[in-house]
């Protein structure tokens, strides 16, 4: 309780200073939210692309109905493939109508039907990659009565790679973004204990303990991160509302990053802080 009331009379105490460490920690993590933000919209456009991720396996003509569920049964049973779709050539040609209506007219004058029957294999997630989608057009050419398997190699490892960039930008940016924020949030808080080193060396005259001086310092940094943390989700939340309005739309931050951003601005407060009153404590 204490510490608590000494955390609490120091925001009174020093309102410009607490507010100038809680400002300096919300722009911090504002950066790291930007980034944040953009990060998950790029997930979920990837994974957006991702679904599409497909086998069109083009079956012979003269493949019998015996044949065509034999492959269907085998190929829905692999452990990678989430649904195997069978589409005629009757539906392949009216599909072929509502999506190239510029070629309505040639299709319409067709007196044979020239699309092949196919199977369309659609994998579970997680399974879209190149190796995966090489294994599965594989197993399925080994049938006679299959022509050809087609998913556009190219495409898919351009997407995977993408992601792959991806994830690697996330990592290496969100650890630096993440160790710039704790370099800002433990200087404002070293400002803020350096402002108060007077009070600090009166208690160490009276005998009190470093345990003791330290426990408000720590709340202190854990409010004032509490605060920058409440400060960033707000810039960043109205950054999110003016790019959807009036630039593009956007997905907002699941609930959880949000409240690990807020935890995270209040342990970044708390540790800088342990760290600056560590540092100056050991220097009187």
């Amino acid at each position: 309780m204490y510490a608590l009331r000494e955390a609490l009379a120091a925001f009174r105490r020093a309102p410009v200073l607490t507010g100038l460490s809680s400002a300096m920690v919300g722009l911090a993590l504002y950066v790291v939210g930007l980034f944040g933000l953009a990060t998950y919209n790029l997930q979920l456009a990837l994974s957006a692309v991702e679904e599409r991720v497909e086998i069109a396996v083009y079956l012979r003509d003269d493949a019998r109905q015996s044949e065509i569920d034999l492959v269907l049964t085998e190929l829905a049973a692999m452990p990678e493939v989430r649904t195997v779709t069978f589409v005629s050539k009757r539906d392949a040609l009216e599909r072929a109508r509502v999506e190239l209506p510029e070629f309505g007219e040639l299709f319409s004058d067709l007196d044979v039907n020239p699309l092949p029957q196919s199977l369309e294999v659609q994998l579970r997630p997680g399974s879209r990659n190149p190796e995966v989608v090489e294994k599965v057009s594989q197993a399925a050419m080994l049938y006679p009565f299959v022509e050809d398997a087609r998913y556009g190699r190219e495409w898919v490892d351009k997407l995977f790679t993408l992601r792959q960039i991806g994830a690697a930008t996330t990592a290496v940016l969100g650890s630096a973004f993440a160790v710039v924020a704790a370099l800002i949030i433990g200087t404002a808080l070293r400002i803020a204990i350096f402002a108060r080193r007077e009070e600090i060396y009166v208690m160490r005259l009276v005998g009190a303990k470093n345990s003791f001086i330290r426990r408000p310092f720590l709340l202190e940094g854990a409010v004032a991160g509490l605060l920058g943390g409440a400060i960033a989700w707000v810039l960043t939340y109205a950054t999110y509302r003016g790019v959807y309005s009036f630039l593009f739309e956007l997905a907002w931050l699941p609930g959880s990053w949000v409240f690990f951003g807020l935890l995270a601005g209040g342990t970044f407060g708390a540790v800088s802080s342990a760290l600056a009153i560590r540092r100056h404590l050991q220097e009187i």
